[in-house]
């Protein structure tokens, strides 16, 4: 039968995370037998036990890059590095009784594999403390959790939480409504009569086009929403800036002629540069888009800046109502309480898009709103492709 151990001992680890290791920690119990007298483990003892735990949970390391690598598009030693901080973050768990660190964020199927593959280490391996067994695998349940305070965390969280069904409702409510609007006008557009005036079909066109491109933003922030850091993948590419502003200008234009407001488009001298173009134009479409929608008289406006020969800021400004400080924390994550009324649908999935696409490409999303109407932007930087 297991005992505790009173005395402390010094605890040792492989040379490898030597600049993680800690003085002096308490034994806990050991799983092998005890003597009739109470032995006192030696430093030899602990650093060997070290020794071998950390040595399995390396070599899971080891063998769990491998068998990722196979199917992903990142290479081996790429996801060595990653799995490597989640390593050396249990080493200095297990080697220090003082608060650390959070456990570092990297994908949870990676954490998740690693533990699988750690405990199949175990099982040849030889020397081990039970306590620090049970404490690693703790540390790695908690590594496996740490992605519940990324962006994308907090979304899935809300959407398998216990007011998951509120969330589902709010998304199928902002589904339901410009589909609804859809089905009532092509209604009206088949029992009308052929000889009805031009303008009025125009017009009703437009609504559709309205309807419709709302809908398929919903469902594109869904998706979007759901795949995070996903959203910016690869390398930066050359892309055109003017090509990538036109598209999002094309899109929402009619949205634009609908309401009577104008559209001013602002392009940067230097055209050609190198980034993630599908990333800006889905961020630049998302704000504009909103800024279009809540905005009844005046203008819309987006542009780039360029604030030095590498550094652009894109930017859209509406004159429409401003939004208030106590709104506009709300907007961060999206899934408001019920009855707070906010811009970028009841969902409010828009801006949590945009903030994750500008965070993933190393920036962030400034806003500045008063009642005479919001300005939204982000600086990047974008190499000149000469």
């Amino acid at each position: 039968m297991a005992q505790m151990d009173p005395g402390t001992t010094s605890s040792a680890i492989p040379s490898t995370f030597h600049e993680y290791s800690s003085p002096t920690r308490t034994s806990a119990f050991r799983a092998s037998p005890i003597p009739a007298t109470k032995a006192v483990p030696t430093a030899a003892s602990s650093a060997l036990e070290a020794s071998s735990l950390l040595g399995a949970l390396s070599s899971a390391a080891d063998k769990t890059s491998a068998s990722i690598a196979q199917g992903t598009r990142q290479s081996r030693e790429e996801i060595r590095q990653q799995l490597n901080e989640v390593v050396r973050w249990v080493a200095v768990s297990l080697a220090a009784d003082s608060s650390h660190p959070c456990p570092p964020v990297i994908a949870r199927e990676y954490v998740s594999n690693l533990k699988i593959t750690f405990l199949q280490e175990l099982v040849s391996a030889t020397n081990l403390n039970a306590n620090d067994v049970v404490r690693a695998l703790i540390k790695l349940d908690e590594a496996e959790d740490a992605w519940k305070r990324t962006d994308r965390g907090k979304f899935i969280s809300r959407l398998t939480g216990a007011d998951c069904a509120d969330a589902v409702v709010a998304i199928a409510h902002d589904i339901r409504s410009p589909l609804c609007s859809i089905l009532l006008l092509v209604d009206a557009l088949r029992h009308s009569e052929r000889r009805s005036p031009s303008q009025i079909r125009e017009r009703q066109l437009g609504l559709i086009y309205g309807a419709a491109f709302g809908l398929s933003t919903t469902v594109s922030n869904l998706i979007a929403a759901a795949r995070g850091d996903g959203l910016v993948q690869g390398q930066p590419v050359p892309f055109s800036v003017s090509e990538t502003m036109h598209a999002v200008g094309a899109i929402v234009l009619p949205m634009c002629e609908e309401k009577g407001i104008p559209l001013d488009i602002q392009f940067p001298q230097n055209d050609a540069r190198s980034g993630h173009a599908s990333a800006i134009q889905q961020a630049l479409l998302n704000l504009a888009s909103n800024a279009i929608r809540y905005t009844d008289a005046g203008s819309v406006a987006m542009g780039c800046t360029e604030i030095s020969a590498d550094r652009v800021e894109f930017w859209v400004e509406d004159t429409g109502p401003g939004i208030p400080d106590d709104v506009l924390e709300r907007l961060c994550y999206g899934f408001p309480p019920e009855g707070v009324k906010l811009r970028f649908s009841s969902a409010g999935l828009g801006l949590a898009i945009v903030r994750t696409l500008v965070e993933a490409m190393g920036s962030s999303l400034q806003v500045d709103s008063g009642p005479d109407g919001t300005r939204f932007s982000f600086v990047l930087s974008l190499p000149i492709v000469q």
